[in-house]
Formats: structure tokens, C-alpha cells, sequence
């Protein structure tokens, strides 16, 4: 989980990709924060996202940094606890312009069942499991 967390910080945006019915749907994002022991991303529960996580919460991640990359498949699972959408907020000071703990609108998600690889063309991949 650490070498996922520590990637997905350098990459700065990474992409997420859920489904819409039959319809991948791919974004960025740039949230990433360990919290009680768990991989979590944030976002706002007014996006699409929100509703796509529900009906479905199989997501996969994939970004770039300093020529390797990361693919990451796993379950997006809501953590409505207050505590954690304050973790992620104080990690990313910025969205507290946008984003609230509490507020109805912040949704933080950790990552379980999560597998992947993170692959470069001069070395073997990783695998990540967590």
C-alpha cells in the first residue's frame, strides 16, 4: 500500500475509472492520503462518480511518473466518518475552499481488495497487493 501511496503522490494526477452502465468512464484525480491504515481517495458526492461508485465500486487507477507507470485495480469503499474526510482535508489544504468536512458534499473512499503493478519498459513490474 505504501509504494501505491508514495506513486500516486508523484504522479500528482492520476486517472480513476469506474463504470456507467456499459460505459467506462475515466477522470482525474489527485487526491491520495493513508488514513488508519487504509489507502483512501476524496471526492464530491455531487459528481457522477458518486453515483457510479454506488451502483458499482470496482474502480482502476492508472498514472505516470518519472517514466514507470501504476495500474491499480480495486473496490471504492465510503467511509462516512467525519475523521476521515478531516484526514484527507488536512492532507490537501487547498480543497478546503471547495470542500468541507461534513458538509454533505466531501466523500472519502479507502481502497480494499486492491492489486496492481507499477511497470517501466528498464525493469520488472512490481506487484502491489493490499
Amino acid at each position: 500500500m505504501q509504494q501505491a501511496y508514495e506513486f500516486l503522490k508523484k504522479c500528482g494526477t492520476y486517472y480513476l475509472a469506474t463504470v456507467e452502465g456499459d460505459q467506462p468512464r475515466v477522470r482525474p484525480f489527485g487526491t491520495v492520503d493513508i488514513f488508519e491504515g487504509k489507502l483512501y481517495i476524496q471526492k464530491g458526492k455531487k459528481k457522477a462518480v458518486a453515483d457510479q461508485l454506488k451502483k458499482n465500486p470496482k474502480i482502476e487507477i492508472s498514472g505516470m511518473a518519472e517514466g514507470k507507470w501504476i495500474r491499480l485495480s480495486a473496490e471504492a469503499i465510503l467511509d462516512e466518518r467525519v475523521e476521515a474526510q478531516e484526514h484527507m482535508l488536512e492532507a490537501y489544504p487547498n480543497l478546503k475552499g471547495m470542500y468541507q468536512a461534513g458538509d454533505g458534499n466531501t466523500e472519502v473512499y479507502y481502497l480494499q481488495n486492491a492489486k496492481g503493478e507499477i511497470c517501466s519498459f528498464t525493469a520488472p513490474p512490481v506487484e502491489i497487493e493490499f
